[in-house]
């Protein structure tokens, strides 16, 4: 409890003062009735200017419960420092609020050649970088350069760009990629963060530490970083699109759920992150608006299917039949997740191929399991990793141990080993262990990035095809809806690709994540955009309750 002394002195000031001490306790006392009425606290914006700071008055206040590493395009890859990147930088193209399908953004089109080697696209005319350089071919020429030179130590350099043989500017407003063989999910590579164009004037002069000043073309501008406190945008005036209603945008750095909540009920944030779904129908009573989208990504346990007990196919069967992801999610993290049916996020490309996954039956795994020889019980080593994933809001241990319970019951005999996440990593890449629990982030929104990522042979020594699944005629199928342009062929494709998949067995599908945000009742235009369904707050407005 905090005590403010009041010190009077002098008769009129005295009366004064007290008089204001009245009008206060009265205010309080009103707005606490309203509050546990269950009235919306939404506050008028005029009350949030001594909240974000004279300089900052009106900005939007946006709660995070963790920041990223980088505000580089070229090197980030994690959720954190994209949800920032989003609002700063753009792209050729971008895919659609709340959709895996890409539309134009930088470019207003593109031609694709029949043989599917060349692709042209046509540039948006009238764009500036934000430090008043011009975004045309040479840009664009610029930036392709800088990523695959290898001297910036890029994780995604070879995977976006690594089939391009060379890129020409036609004119400045017209640039062609030509690769070296057809790739159809090329378009939605360029929609990934790090195809992001930023200004090379600003890389020229500020090498390394040019994301420290205008370099974008995006709707907000870099202003300041204050380490695991906040980061701070300020408008674009010159931005091309619609101009942002806000002159600002504050991510506040706020790691405990409990605090990110009273901050949003006491009107001293506008949006925030990480709102369990337990609070959220009691904050709807308040007022306050949830908006979520389904993840590009994918939680699985998986099985090591070249060496051990799980090299029998049959075994993996029966521990798929064990295990029941629907009833992980109520216990878990209810809201939080959407259940998987097969790999492919809803809404991706030939994710309605995806054959009927049997129902959860422990009881016949058991059976099953006394009929392959194991009457007295088949132990196993599972492995998780310590910490939530955007994937997992849980925990992979969490997940591990509920998990490991279907699995007991079915006759199998669980332990356990968890490791801190780059540990786990290391464990996974020397087989320890028997199963795992781990997933897998999209990129791009296109099922390429799912399938061959994940099912590839050509991906067992990355490590990203974790349970080194070889299957001689998927890996023809992949290669073959690579370089097929016709959506409704690649289809096709991939419907026999997932149906080989669900015969094999290599993992249980357990679960997408499921993208929300909490927004207090007078904030309209927010949306999640891009792979990693992070927030654009281009079009953000905040409706004034005066």
């Amino acid at each position: 409890m905090r005590i403010i002394y009041f010190f009077i002195s002098g008769k009129n000031g005295g009366i004064a003062l007290l008089r204001r001490m009245a009008f206060i306790f009265t205010l309080s006392a009103c707005l606490w009735f309203f509050y546990i009425r269950g009235f919306a606290p939404v506050m008028p914006t005029s009350w949030l200017a001594g909240i974000t700071g004279a300089e900052n008055k009106g900005f939007l206040v946006y709660l995070q419960p963790d920041e990223g590493h980088t505000l580089d395009p070229l090197l980030a890859g994690d959720y954190a420092s994209n949800r920032i990147l989003v609002n700063i930088y753009e792209g050729l193209v971008r895919l659609q609020a709340g959709s895996p399908e890409p539309e134009p953004c930088l470019a207003t089109r593109w031609e694709v050649s029949r043989d599917g080697l060349e692709w042209t696209f046509y540039l948006r005319s009238g764009v500036t970088f934000q430090d008043g350089t011009p975004f045309n071919a040479e840009a664009v020429k610029f930036n392709f350069e800088r990523i695959v030179s290898g001297q910036n130590n890029s994780p995604y350099a070879s995977f976006v760009f690594g089939m391009v043989q060379r890129v020409e500017v036609l004119n400045p407003s017209t640039v062609r990629f030509t690769l070296k063989y057809p790739y159809s999910p090329f378009l939605y590579n360029l929609a990934m963060p790090v195809a992001a164009m930023v200004s090379p004037a600003a890389v020229a002069k500020y090498k390394d530490d040019f994301w420290q000043h205008r370099a974008g073309t995006g709707p907000f501008i870099f202003k300041q970083w204050e380490k695991n406190k906040e980061i701070i945008l300020q408008a674009n005036a010159e931005y091309w699109g619609v101009k942002p209603a806000v002159p600002g945008v504050i991510f506040r750095t706020i790691p405990d759920a409990a605090t990110r909540k009273s901050m949003l009920l006491s009107g001293a944030a506008h949006i925030s992150e990480g709102i369990s779904t337990a609070e959220i129908p009691s904050l709807q009573q308040k007022g306050f608006q949830v908006v979520s989208t389904p993840g590009l990504d994918l939680s699985y346990l998986g099985f090591y299917t070249d060496k051990g007990l799980f090299r029998n196919r049959a075994l993996r069967e029966i521990a798929c039949q064990a295990c029941d992801p629907r009833a992980l999610a109520e216990e878990l993290f209810p809201g939080e997740v959407i259940t998987a049916a097969g790999p492919l996020p809803p809404r991706v490309l030939a994710s309605d191929q995806t054959p009927e996954r049997p129902q959860p039956n422990p009881e016949k795994a058991r059976r099953d399991l006394i009929s392959a020889g194991y009457g007295q019980g088949l132990p196993i080593t599972l492995l998780a990793y310590s910490n939530a994933r955007p994937y997992n809001p849980a925990g992979g241990e969490k997940l591990a141990r509920v998990l490991a319970e279907q699995l007991n019951r079915a006759g199998f005999q669980c332990t356990i080993k968890v490791y801190p996440w780059e540990d786990f990593k290391k464990a996974l890449l020397r087989q320890e262990g028997d199963a795992f629990i781990y997933g897998w982030t999209g990129d791009n929104g296109d099922p390429d990035n799912f399938l061959y990522t994940l099912f590839s042979s050509a991906q067992i020594n990355s490590g990203l095809n974790a349970t080194r699944y070889r299957n001689q005629e998927v890996d023809t199928l992949l290669q073959t809806a690579r370089r097929t342009a016709d959506d409704n062929l690649r289809s096709r494709i991939y419907r026999d690709v997932l149906l080989q998949v669900h015969q094999d067995v290599p993992m249980v599908f357990l679960h997408h994540s499921v993208k929300t945000l909490v927004t207090a009742g007078n904030i309209q235009g927010t949306g999640l955009q891009g792979p990693q369904r992070a927030p654009y707050l281009g079009r953000i407005q905040i409706i004034k309750n005066e």
